[in-house]
């Protein structure tokens, strides 16, 4: 019987980055986003044409957000989608205490 070993390796915290997207710094918080859409929609029971009606965009838009196909729709457009399902969206700035700064929306 062959053996093989178990070979893991740690990844950082952007799946995106670490696939080797150039893009990746925009599509961690992009995809957080249209996650949240996804969740808020299965939680209030709507169709996708319920959605759709009540986000003002069109049912294969939604169909998208919610497959994880986001490219071309701005994060300022997925905030404003988070907030007509009914989210609070607060953006804080501050000064930061890393080399890098970061982009993080928490959803209660």
């Amino acid at each position: 019987m062959a053996r093989y070993s178990e070979i893991t390796e740690e990844g950082s915290t952007n799946v995106y980055a670490d696939l080797g997207y150039g893009d990746a710094a925009e599509m961690q918080p992009k995809s957080q986003r249209a996650g949240e859409i996804a969740r808020a929609i299965k939680a209030r029971r709507l169709t996708q044409d319920g959605a759709a009606a009540l986000l003002g965009i069109d049912q294969s838009k939604v169909s998208r957000i919610t497959r994880g196909q986001f490219r071309g729709v701005s994060e300022a457009k997925l905030l404003e989608l988070v907030a007509k399902l009914g989210h609070e969206v607060t953006i804080v700035v501050g000064p930061v205490r890393r080399r890098a700064g970061k982009n993080e929306l928490q959803f209660a």
